[in-house]
């Protein structure tokens, strides 16, 4: 996506304002009058606050005409009229103020700017959807600036994602972010969260993109806000994505009694066959750590050598707790320190091949009683 020009905004000290405003009472300006002696036309409507308060926008709106033509100067007076509307929580007074400026300069290269103050307005006052609108066009219709050294549409763009839930938008924000800011936003939640966007839409192969970058910016146990079980849940979306799918079944039932008959058979090789052949894992009830994949199953342990030495019992039905979405098989007779395994069996969650999805697998295997 191209790279839109970046202007920079240098920091303004609040001390260029003091002293125009100084200067102008040295000269007999206050209130509304101007250089040329003509009186300003300021709204009464936007002189609000204590005395103090209103004395002093009075100035700054006289200032105002001033610096007709120079954006840096009146971007110094605009920010000190907009932080006393801030300070007052005169959000209303701020919208209509920046508003009618934006309208009157359509050609100031910090319009930008203050359409973000006016989002921001709308953000105090609950008006989501209109903040939204006010982002949308600052990334959509004007320049980036950079304020202090912070993007504009960087800062619009992480509003954005939070405050619009239409996935389409969402997807073209997010890519935003990873075209234009990878350096500055972390890449990890950046890139799980498209691939979320991106499922939404149904564009799975968009999707399993996004995650294969998510698993490459992050680690086992990485989570996302709202997405405790990120990294295992797109590490199956993935490694399933890549694999053969050639081990699943198509009921519960099927698969249950498919174990059970390798069991009773001592079958270990047939046993084996029903794996899942990606993210098979093996733990503890009490660790939070597997081992997955390739460090699982076939690679950690000999079925054949468990079974040769004693005899496999099985229990003839799933445990209580198995539910439509997992199950829970109970056998012993393994190894003298942890004689009890628990088969996990799992539905498919795969929606870009509607004929594995909603299928089974032996998904892993739980050492030790269950407490």
């Amino acid at each position: 996506m191209k790279r839109k020009e970046i202007i920079k905004v240098l920091a303004l000290s609040v001390s260029i304002v003091v002293v125009m405003v100084s200067f102008a009472r040295c000269q007999g300006i206050g209130g509304f009058s101007g250089f040329n002696g003509t009186q300003a036309n300021v709204n009464p409507y936007f002189i609000t606050g204590d005395q103090g308060d209103q004395e002093v926008l009075r100035e700054l709106f006289a200032l105002l005409p001033l610096e007709a033509g120079n954006s840096r100067g009146q971007l110094a007076i605009v920010r000190e009229i907009a932080a006393i509307y801030l300070r007052q929580g005169e959000f209303g007074r701020l919208v209509n103020f920046l508003n009618g400026r934006v309208h009157q300069y359509p050609d100031d290269p910090f319009n930008a700017y203050y359409l973000f103050m006016i989002a921001f307005a709308h953000q105090q006052k609950d008006a989501l959807p209109i903040a939204a609108l006010y982002f949308d066009m600052i990334v959509k219709n004007y320049p980036d600036l950079e304020v202090q050294g912070r993007s504009i549409h960087l800062a619009s763009l992480n509003q954005l994602v939070t405050l619009v839930t239409d996935p389409r938008q969402r997807v073209w924000y997010y890519e935003e972010l990873v075209s234009r800011f990878l350096d500055q936003i972390d890449p990890a939640l950046t890139f799980f969260m498209l691939g979320q966007a991106y499922e939404s839409i149904g564009e799975w192969d968009n999707a399993i993109r996004a995650y294969t970058r998510f698993l490459a910016n992050s680690r086992p146990g990485f989570a996302v806000p709202g997405f405790p079980d990120a990294y295992s849940y797109a590490r199956r979306m993935v490694d399933f994505s890549n694999s053969a799918r050639n081990w699943t079944f198509e009921s519960l039932d099927a698969l249950a009694g498919a174990v059970r008959s390798a069991l009773g058979a001592s079958a270990s090789g047939r046993l084996m066959r029903y794996q899942a052949r990606a993210n098979f894992f093996t733990r503890t009830w009490e660790s939070e750590d597997s081992a997955i994949g390739a460090t699982a199953g076939h690679a950690t342990f000999n079925l054949a050598g468990f079974m040769q030495r004693s005899q496999i019992r099985y229990a003839n039905t799933l445990e209580v707790s198995s539910n439509g979405n997992e199950a829970f098989l109970r056998t012993w007779g393994w190894a003298l320190h942890l004689p009890t395994w628990y088969f996990y069996f799992r539905r498919i969650h795969f929606p870009p091949d509607p004929e594995m999805h909603g299928r089974w697998e032996w998904a892993g295997i739980f050492y030790g009683e269950r407490f």
